[in-house]
């Protein structure tokens, strides 16, 4: 009979057929035969190969009962430790029991029991009422154990939950994974049960059955559980604002938690509002306290380190020096001395090079962020042993194909691993990149935020050793290209590990044969080396020709006034051009030698398998190359190409990351400001004491302060003067604690604020750098800012107090940024206030205004400690003390009748500067806004990124001037108050105000517009660009280049089955060197093809580059005036400098690759289709799917680019500021607030960062899921197409489905590159389509030798800015005869500017004409118009280049002509003293010429002009008195014959003038020779007496 047994294991069910004593001899012998100890355990054969040896196999039940079962609860057994910890911790109060907590204890506990009564069951069997009636049959003994252990695993588990809970973690992916590998592993267990059922036609043993069903849904029940994250209430409302919080383990390592953002962004652009808040780790005040505490540990240690070995060496060389004294042979002395003085250089050396400690910073990383790096390395180990099993796999599934006895349920199995191995990779290579992605943006984040603080703490001399734009640069590029090596460090030792891996499985493939083919691999890196290393030199030299035509452009743009006046444009476009011509030639090399790097790129595959195969084939004629041995090993060179590739860039990069660490090292670890110096002692009676205090800038140089005993008792003013030179400025710095002290002390009693000289403005609201992180008081501030006089300005600024003023002040005068300052000074309410010279940048009577509310004894920092360095005299009799400073010495202190009295050093002082000020005091200082307080200052930096409201301020800089002119001011003006002041703005205003945010915001608007789809338009408008016929060659020879690839690939499945053609005959070498030949011919053909498409996409990219900026350029020079007015520099330079980087370099290289990757897929899909058409069912789907996952990712991935862009900026300009502002945040000791302000900006770039890198991998992941289904069918049609294909065509399949992941990865990539760069073309098209000023000349040319006479009339002229706008000039009418000089005068705003714009065409008639000779000057071309008139502008523009370029950039001059006018304007000996005479360079801007000699300059130019009408804007408002005298004979002498217009501020220059015009908001009031409008007694009176000219002054002139 058949005995039945029923075996139940805890959690599973086993069942074994046990034939007994009925049963044959077969049976009984076996039972004899178990030996094993495993067999004996579980009573049955643990392994025998005839249960997989048939079509429907199956596991032995006894490896189902032990392997099975151990897997998982070995995995939870390892892993319990961990696990376990929280439980042996002090309970923590307040963690609640959750609903899904208890769910999961429920499930535990049931399953608890299943195992408990299967135990129970197991033992009434043996020994209770259900005993089995065959004597001496008991259980096995695994029928115990299983039970047992699973029941001590239950209860581990309820103490995990436990855990867990007591954590506070949400979930445990060890639990998960135990979960997954027990429901796996039950699979088995339950198609075993399963086929017993069926063929014995019912369950056996209905209560085992049953419970093993109950337990088995248990497990899936737990398992479903544990994919849900247990999150606390807290955590849910946080998880609003971060999702990754309350992400379960199977989100996180899916990526799903970020779908919703991908979403998000699917639907409407991302804003930076729309961004998640990062987790704590990531931020960087959690990421720099950690590394903080490792780099000042390791500093320390380094430093240690270094001393031991200074002290070892010393110590070295005082033996050696004691043995060479003991020594008697002349010889050696002689030779010790040479020695000696060997010694002496090279220690002289060593002295110049600064010691610093080295290698600490890498190791501080490596120590800090050792956790996430051990992760990584786990999740590359694993990634990389599971890579070398698809060859494998691949090898079995073609053998599979070719032997028609292997059961089919082997290739369904195959089919299945490939799966599963890849999914695994997959899973695994993303947890590993998102390891490393997080890595480099935590070094980045710590990198700049330590560079940032040491820049708050440095000392002065360490900050001497490097520039501003160096210190920027550490965070900037060394911060990132630590960024970039961290990403693939790893490949350093795992790159040399999977070539020796390679190499092994290769030689088992085909011998000895494979080094042929790594040699080659290995002979192309060090060429391949060679022409990137020659590429880069090209880059470099050509980034001098970019570097030179941008500071050609910026240039331009910054004299574009200068350049229109004078008709200079064809000059300078033709300039330009020149540059670019060059740079597009070096460019078009460096496209062609990576062409060849590209072809030799290509021919490496087919070069490598070709030699491979062909000495494989050569070297023993019986060897045949079959299917499994070529593809199989193709799979393994594709695998060691990139490593190959890899590893020379890793290296590079890491060489370069040194340098950076080198460079990082020496700043982090340099000196810190020392301010022990600086002492606060309460007890002291004054308020700041000097004690024979002795400072210097540098511990190596001559103290600039000397011996300085002063005392200053609290609320006085003390004054400190002194000559240029005589070390005030550095009095304050020491005061401050920003200078190196030699000795003494200086004690403090309370706070500082601070006015520096240089103006320091904030990118911020007016009102934010008044308040300098103070609270508002609404009463103080008003007060502030009335005594500062900073209401007018309120009214001219678009916002208010509210305007953002932008980099360095850009929107302010110099007057206003310095008020600023003060009132920011005033607010603080400090103890001490240090002013240093700030009333030297404001007007006269503005200054006046300023001392009495604020500085003087009634104004409101009367009761503070005010300490004043001044040049000028009118306000020192109002001070308590004066301190004369001489030398760095104080030489006398006192009050100023005192000192006057003394007739010393005080005595000279005042002789020398009341001079200076009584002239500046009785300038034409008219008004308190001055034409300069709405226009930028001319030595601002250009800036690339330029925010709203900067655009905004800028575009309103002229509608500003306009609105001055329409009102006259009055001294009562500048008390008005706050709140009158925003009314008076918002009536007064109202329209234009609207008008102008709506202009900010529509340009605003449409950037943010360009980030959406890109048009096809746009991609047509490039295409056109490149050439229709270029493009067309283009595409074919990329077609071609994929045809040669499949064909080559077709040809080599064909080869494979030449194996089975001649099994047992010798392979032909006709037959042999055929194939060899045809397959080196398809490998030459596709790479010859490659090498043609990147010739021919080299010559097309730089044919549009060409056109598209040639355009750019020649329209920008045709704008009209009020473009540049209302368009900030910075946003015209980024067209001419990143979009037209983007468009040279990007772009091709974006083009080529998509290209590229689009028709590699779709020839990969080819190959499949062919090999197994079924694959064509899966096709669609899968592409739907592709397609929206693509859409999804470069929607969203385009917009977190753009952002981090914007959110990167501000990381730099706020660094550049506070470096700019170090000594101002210093004295106020807000060096606490800057940091949390930086490391709030980094936290805003790292919000857009961190989903940028999550965005990667969740596209990643997805695609690679899709890759790995396109591996699987092309496995699964294989398997069911077996006996109708032939095993060449399903390795050629496979081979090429396996990779075909990367290029779907690549592909979305590649499409999200081309469109965030292809908007770059859009960009510099907008700026072609701008509306161009008048034609240049036209047909109505005037006669040759017009004007010969000089005779201007103006006939009801009516002009505006813009046609919205009111009038500027309303109907003037006047008539100016030949020769006549006239002067212009005018209050601010009055229209004097705008006069002489009119006359050049700057700004177009709205009514009226002007008639120059008889002629209408609207009618004739602009640049016949302006070569015929001459303008000595305000501002002496020059541009790099020559002496001789900037007279006559067209050269139409002769040398004598040149020498003549130099000679004129009081340059020739200047000029002939120079080394290169008139070719002497100028730099940018003419810096290395005095400004007097570039006014000189401009009037040597406008003397080489020789035309009948000469302009003087305002030409010697900014230039000394001796340069105005010259210019002002040179002009009487040699423009006798000429009409002479002078716009003037100072009013002497125009006393000798034939007329005064006098304008008054755009109307003239009186027009009359000067005499005559002084006996009037009118409006030029008034003004002649505001500038104090005194009637004899008058007469004299």
């Amino acid at each position: 009979m058949v005995k039945l047994a029923v075996v139940f294991g805890g959690e599973s069910f086993y069942w074994r057929v046990l034939l007994c004593n009925s049963h044959s001899e077969h049976a009984t012998g076996r039972d004899q035969t178990m030996s094993s100890m495993l067999d004996e355990y579980c009573g049955s054969t643990f392994w025998n190969d005839s249960y997989v040896d048939r079509p429907d196999p199956d596991l032995p039940v006894c490896l189902e009962q032990t392997v099975l079962v151990w897997i998982p609860l070995g995995f939870l057994w390892a892993c319990a430790p961990w696990q376990l910890s929280p439980l042996f911790k002090a309970k923590r109060r307040g963690v609640r029991y959750s609903k899904l907590y208890l769910i999961k204890q429920v499930l535990a506990f049931l399953l608890l029991l299943t195992s408990a009564i299967g135990l129970i069951i197991t033992v009434l069997e043996d020994y209770g009422d259900y005993r089995d009636s065959t004597p001496d049959r008991l259980n096995p003994l695994v029928l115990y154990v299983n039970p047992s252990i699973y029941t001590a695993t239950w209860l581990m588990v309820l103490l995990i939950h436990e855990s867990r809970r007591r954590a506070n973690e949400k979930n445990s992916p060890y639990l998960f994974i135990f979960w997954l590998l027990s429901i796996l592993c039950g699979i088995f267990m339950l198609q075993t049960l399963i086929r017993l059922a069926v063929r014995e036609g019912s369950p056996p043993d209905l209560p085992r059955v049953s419970l093993f069903c109950i337990s088995y849904c248990l497990e899936w029940i737990s398992f479903i559980v544990s994919c849900i994250s247990d999150v606390s209430p807290e955590d849910k409302a946080a998880a609003k604002k971060n999702p990754q919080i309350s992400a379960s383990f199977l989100s996180e390592i899916t990526f799903h938690w970020f779908s919703s953002m991908m979403l998000m962004g699917y639907r409407k652009p991302l804003e930076a509002k729309h961004l998640w808040d990062l987790n704590d780790v990531d931020k960087t005040q959690t990421i720099y306290a950690k590394f903080e505490r490792h780099m000042m540990q390791g500093l320390k240690d380094a430093q240690r380190k270094m001393e031991g070995k200074k002290n070892k060496e010393a110590h070295k060389e005082t033996e050696q020096m004691n043995g060479f004294s003991r020594s008697t042979s002349q010889d050696i002395l002689v030779m010790e001395e040479k020695t000696r003085k060997d010694k002496k250089k090279k220690s002289e050396k060593a002295k110049l090079a600064p010691k610093m400690a080295e290698g600490w910073l890498v190791l501080s990383m490596l120590k800090n962020y050792r956790h996430i790096l051990i992760k990584a390395v786990i999740f590359k180990l694993l990634h990389d042993t599971l890579m070398f099993v698809n060859p494998q796999l691949l090898k079995q599934m073609v053998s599979f194909t070719e032997d028609m006895s292997v059961y089919q349920w082997m290739g369904y199995l195959y089919a299945v691993l490939l799966f599963m191995v890849a999914l695994f990779q997959s899973l695994l290579l993303q947890q590993y990149f998102h390891c490393c992605f997080l890595l480099g943006m935590r070094v980045r984040t710590a990198i700049m935020a330590a560079v940032y603080k040491k820049a708050l703490t440095v000392s002065n001399t360490a900050r001497k050793q490097s520039t501003t734009g160096e210190i920027v640069n550490l965070m900037a590029v060394d911060a990132q290209r630590f960024n970039d090596v961290t990403n693939f460090i790893h490949l350093l030792w795992s790159a040399p590990l999977q070539i020796l891996v390679g190499v092994v499985f290769l030689w088992q493939e085909l011998g000895p044969s494979v080094l042929a083919g790594l040699a080659i691999m290995i002979l192309l890196i060090p060429i391949n080396g060679v022409l990137m290393s020659r590429i880069k030199n090209l880059q470099m030299k050509n980034m001098e020709h970019k570097d030179q035509r941008m500071k050609l452009m910026n240039e331009i743009l910054n004299g574009i006034k200068v350049m229109k006046f004078y008709a200079w444009e064809p000059s300078f476009a033709e300039q330009i051009f020149g540059i670019r011509d060059k740079e597009l030639k070096m460019m078009k090399k460096s496209f062609y030698l990576l062409a060849v790097a590209i072809f030799l790129v290509m021919c490496t595959p087919f070069m490598v398998t070709l030699t491979s195969f062909g000495v494989y084939l050569i070297v023993d004629p019986n060897n045949v190359l079959d299917a499994k041995k070529a593809f199989t090993s193709i799979s393994l060179f594709n695998i060691l190409r990139f490593p190959l590739m890899m590893l020379p860039m890793v290296i590079s990069s890491t060489v370069q990351a040194r340098v950076s660490a080198k460079r990082l090292e020496s700043f982090l670890g340099s000196e810190n400001l020392d301010t022990s110096a600086i002492r606060q002692d309460p007890s002291c009676d004054s308020a700041v004491a000097f004690s024979d205090a002795t400072f210097s800038w540098n511990r190596n140089e001559t103290p600039t302060i000397k011996n300085v005993t002063l005392n200053i008792k609290p609320g006085n003013l003390v004054a400190i003067v002194g000559p240029v030179g005589s070390g005030k400025t550095s009095l304050i710095s020491a005061l401050l604690g920003e200078m190196e002290n030699i000795k003494g002390f200086i004690n403090v009693k309370g706070s500082f604020a601070y006015v520096p000289q240089q103006a320091w403005i904030q990118n911020n609201t007016l009102q934010d750098n008044i308040l300098f992180g103070l609270e508002q008081e609404e009463s103080r501030y008003q007060k502030v800012l009335e005594a500062c006089a900073l209401l007018p300005d309120l009214e001219l600024l678009p916002a208010g107090d509210q305007t953002e003023i932008g980099e360095k002040g850009i929107n302010l005068s110099g007057g206003q940024k310095q008020r600023v300052n003060l009132a920011r000074a005033v607010y603080s309410d400090a103890d001490i206030i240090i002013l240093d010279d700030p009333l030297s940048a404001v007007d006269a009577h503005v200054g006046k205004h300023i001392f009495e509310k604020v500085i003087g004894p009634n104004g409101l920092l009367k009761d503070k400690t005010r300490i004043l360095v001044t040049h000028g005299v009118t306000f020192l009799p109002q001070t308590d003390e004066i301190v004369v400073l001489v030398n760095g010495k104080v030489t006398e202190v006192g009050s100023y009748k005192t000192l006057r009295a003394n007739r010393g050093t005080f005595a000279d002082f005042l002789n020398t500067y009341s001079e200076g000020s009584r002239s500046k005091e009785g300038e034409a200082t008219v008004n308190v806004v001055t034409e300069e307080d709405v226009t930028p200052d001319d030595d601002q930096e250009l800036q690339a990124d330029v925010d709203a409201g900067e655009t905004i301020t800028l575009s309103l800089k002229r509608e500003n001037s306009e609105r001055v002119r329409s009102r006259k001011w009055s001294k009562s003006s500048i008390r008005m108050s706050l709140n009158k002041a925003k009314r008076d703005k918002n009536l007064v205003s109202a329209k234009e105000g609207q008008a102008d945010m709506v202009k900010g915001q529509r340009l605003i608007e449409k950037e943010t517009m360009e980030t959406g789809k890109v048009k096809f338009s746009i991609y047509w408008k490039y295409i056109s660009a490149i050439g229709s016929w270029y493009w067309l060659l283009i595409i074919l020879s990329y077609i071609a280049q994929n045809v040669a690839t499949v064909g080559q690939n077709l040809w080599l499945s064909d080869w494979t089955n030449d194996a089975s053609r001649y099994i047992n005959t010798t392979y032909p070498a006709s037959e042999r060197n055929q194939r060899l030949g045809i397959f080196g011919v398809l490998g030459v053909a596709q790479a010859v093809f490659v090498l043609l498409g990147v010739f021919l996409m080299a010559g097309g990219t730089i044919a549009a580059s060409r056109d598209l900026h040639s355009r750019l350029l020649q329209n920008i020079l045709h704008v009209p005036m009020l473009f540049f007015d209302t368009t900030p520099t910075g946003r015209i330079v980024n067209r001419f400098s990143k979009d037209i980087y983007t468009i040279d370099e990007t772009i091709p290289v974006s083009f080529r690759s998509w290209l590229s990757c689009t028709f590699g897929v779709l020839g990969t899909l080819a190959v499949i289709c062919l090999a197994t058409p079924y694959f064509t069912i899966v096709i669609v789907p899968l592409v739907v799917i592709y397609y929206f996952i693509q859409i999804f990712y470069i929607v969203t991935s385009r917009q977190l680019r753009r952002l981090d862009s914007v959110t990167r900026s501000p990381i730099y300009s706020h660094f550049s500021e506070t470096v700019l502002g170090l000594p101002i945040i210093r004295a106020y000791g807000h060096q606490a607030r800057f940091l949390a302000d930086n490391e709030k900006i980094i936290n805003e770039n790292q919000k857009c960062v961190f989903p940028w890198i999550v965005a990667n991998r969740w596209l990643a992941i997805r695609l690679e899921f899709l890759g790995n289904l396109v591996v699987f069918f092309a496995a699964l049609f294989a398997v069911l197409a077996r006996g109708r294909l032939d095993s060449g065509l399903v390795g050629l399949s496979i081979s090429y489905a396996l990779n075909v992941t990367q290029a779907l990865n690549w592909l979305v990539r590649q499409t999200s590159e081309l469109e965030t760069n292809i908007v770059a073309v859009e960009r510099v098209s907008e700026y072609t389509k701008l509306d161009n000023e008048a034609p240049w000349t036209t047909e109505h040319q005037p006669e040759e030798g017009w004007p010969d006479k000089g005779e201007i009339k103006f006939l009801d002229y009516m002009v505006r800015y813009r046609p919205e706008l009111d009038l500027v000039l309303h109907g003037i009418t006047c008539e100016i005869q030949p020769s006549e000089k006239v002067g212009i005068v005018g209050r601010t705003g009055a229209g004097k500017s705008s006069l002489a714009n009119c006359l050049f065409r700057i700004l177009e008639s709205a009514g009226g004409k002007i008639l120059i000779d008889g002629v209408d000057i609207s009618i004739i071309g602009l640049h016949d118009l302006r070569q015929k008139l001459t303008i000595i502008p305000q501002d002496p523009v020059l541009f790099s280049g020559t002496i001789r370029m900037n007279l006559d950039p067209f050269s139409r001059y002769t040398e004598e002509e040149l020498w003549q006018s130099l000679e004129l304007a009081h340059l020739k000996q200047y000029v002939a003293s120079l080394p290169d005479k008139l070719q002497h360079k100028v730099s940018e801007g003419g810096e290395n010429i005095s400004v007097g000699q570039r006014q000189l300059l401009c009037l040597a130019r406008a003397l080489l002009r020789k035309s009948k009408i000469l302009v003087l804007d305002e030409a010697t408002a900014a230039i000394d008195l001796e340069t105005d005298d010259l210019i002002q004979t040179t002009i009487q002498n040699e423009f006798t014959d000429c009409t002479v217009l002078i716009i003037a501020h100072r009013l002497h220059t125009i006393m000798d003038c034939t007329r005064v015009m006098v304008l008054d908001a755009g109307r003239i009031i009186e027009f009359d020779s000067p005499f005559e409008l002084l006996q009037k007694q009118g409006h030029f009176y008034n003004m002649v007496k505001d500038a104090g000219l005194t009637a004899t002054g008058v007469k004299a002139l």
